[in-house]
C-alpha cells in the first residue's frame, strides 16, 4: 500500500479518511471497518498490513484495523439545496488549518472540493460533485472533513484519529450528492462525530463515526499527531 502524495490532509500526511480507506479496502471482510491511526500516515512510502496492523518500512505502527461492531445511526440527511446554502459558509474558505487538504482544502482544484457548511444543532452539510474515477478509499475520504467540520474552529484545529465507516454502494461518477455531519459527544480533547453520504435521490450510500483529536495550532504542519 501507498499513499500518493496528491492525497494529503495535513502537510507532508496523508488525509486520515482516505488513507483509512486505503488500509480498510486491504484488511477486507463484509461488515463496517474500524480503523484507529496511530501516527501521519506518511507519503509515498509502501506501507504493509500484518495482522491488523499497518507498519512503516521502519516497523513503526502507523494504523490498526478491526472488524467494527455494527453501528445504525446517520448524520441526517438535507436536500441539495440546503447543502449548497450551508457550503457558501464553509468556515475554510476565510481560515483553514490545512488549506491544501485533498478532501476539503479550498487551495486543491484537483481535490475532492467538499466544504461542509454549518446547520443548527452541531450539524454539517455540502454538496459534492463525485469524481469521474471514484473506489472505497474516495468514500471514506469523503466522510472524514465534514465531521470534524463540526468540532474544527480558527483557533483549534483537530486530526481524525479513529474512524469506522460502512459503504453500502458507491456514488455513480459525475453526480452531485450530499455529505452531512453531526457531532455527538465532546469530551476534552476528543469530538465524537458521525457523518453520512447520500445519492443525488437521497438513498444512504455510506456512513461512518470518528473520533476527532484536538491538536496544538503549532501542529498544522502535520509533523506530529495530536
Amino acid at each position: 500500500m501507498i499513499i500518493e502524495a496528491r492525497y494529503h490532509g495535513p502537510p507532508g500526511s496523508g488525509n486520515g479518511g482516505w488513507s483509512a480507506g486505503v488500509f480498510a479496502s486491504a484488511y477486507g471482510g463484509s461488515g463496517p471497518v474500524e480503523v484507529t491511526l496511530r501516527r501521519p500516515p506518511p507519503l509515498d512510502t509502501p506501507l504493509t498490513l500484518t495482522e491488523g496492523k499497518v507498519h512503516d518500512p521502519a516497523g513503526e505502527v502507523v494504523a490498526q484495523l478491526r472488524p467494527a461492531e455494527p453501528f445504525d445511526v446517520v448524520a441526517p440527511p438535507v436536500d441539495s439545496a440546503t447543502a449548497r446554502s450551508a457550503s457558501t459558509a464553509y468556515p475554510g474558505l476565510v481560515d483553514h488549518p490545512f488549506p491544501g487538504c485533498f478532501v476539503c482544502g479550498p487551495e486543491r482544484a484537483d481535490g475532492l472540493r467538499i466544504f461542509p457548511g454549518p446547520l443548527p444543532e452541531g450539524r454539517t452539510a455540502a454538496p459534492w460533485r463525485v469524481p469521474a474515477q471514484v473506489g472505497v478509499p474516495t468514500v471514506w475520504a469523503a466522510l472524514d472533513c465534514p465531521g470534524g467540520w463540526t468540532v474544527l474552529g480558527a483557533d483549534r484545529p483537530y486530526l481524525l484519529g479513529r474512524i469506522a465507516a460502512r459503504v453500502e454502494a458507491l456514488p455513480e461518477p459525475g453526480t452531485e450528492c450530499v455529505v452531512t455531519g453531526v457531532v455527538i459527544t465532546t469530551q476534552g480533547r476528543k469530538a465524537l462525530v458521525h457523518t453520512s453520504l447520500y445519492a443525488p435521490e437521497g438513498d444512504l450510500l455510506a456512513h461512518a463515526r470518528a473520533t476527532w483529536i484536538a491538536v496544538e495550532d503549532d501542529r498544522r504542519s502535520g509533523r506530529t499527531w495530536g
